[in-house]
């Protein structure tokens, strides 16, 4: 573990590394399962969202959180939906909801997910972890907002 004292200022560099670290373990919690990280973001955004969401608003939410084009994000969803993890409800719009082998799906991840992220986080201070989060979440904000103004 990185001595605080020597620890560096927090830049591009450490969050990049930060980002691929987490996404090399949710590769490794995805691999061989045929579920894309693409995937795995728009089950847990469902999954969030009560099981079942509409599709329009699935589409901006993956597209918002993974930057990508809302075609990419369509392309996750009729995967899914193609692997029966999602399934179209009937009725008014385009809802999308989680089948029960996307459910099941959903937990299995997050379980391991959860199990991993606890022993990285183990022994990182409650103070420290939240102070980490309001930094974090004030510099997506900023970068939001210049991609926003581009």
């Amino acid at each position: 573990m990185t001595d605080p004292t020597t620890a560096p200022t927090l830049n591009p560099q450490i969050i990049g590394q930060v980002e691929n670290a987490h996404k090399a373990l949710m590769a490794r919690v995805l691999a061989g399962t045929g579920t894309t990280f693409f995937h795995w973001v728009a089950l847990k955004l469902t999954a969030v969202s009560g099981g079942a969401i509409d599709r329009d608003q699935l589409v901006g939410r993956i597209a918002g959180a993974l930057k990508i084009e809302d075609a990419a994000a369509l392309a996750a969803i009729a995967e899914l939906d193609g692997a029966q993890l999602l399934r179209t409800e009937p009725g008014e719009g385009f809802r999308v909801a989680l089948t029960d082998s996307g459910q099941a799906r959903y937990r299995r991840f997050s379980t391991a997910v959860d199990e991993i992220m606890a022993r990285v986080y183990s022994d990182i201070s409650e103070g420290d972890l939240a102070t980490a989060a309001r930094v974090l979440t004030l510099i997506t904000a900023r970068a939001n907002a210049e991609l926003a103004a581009a």
